[in-house]
């Protein structure tokens, strides 16, 4: 199971700079919510993380 987070960043896009905007079971949903709400603009990237739920492994 994969959920996608959804981050606001600087157009460098470091991790200092993100804003979490949400939770989404879906990458489309994620990016249709960007889009709705504004989120693109000339100084700031969308960027959209995939994070996997209950997969266990040996490191």
């Amino acid at each position: 199971m994969s959920i996608f987070l959804l981050f606001q960043t600087d157009s460098w896009k470091s991790r200092a700079s993100r804003v979490l905007f949400g939770v989404f079971d879906s990458r489309a949903k994620a990016l249709d919510y960007a889009k709705y709400n504004d989120l693109y603009w000339h100084n700031s990237q969308v960027v959209v993380v995939e994070v996997k739920l209950n997969e266990f492994g040996e490191v």
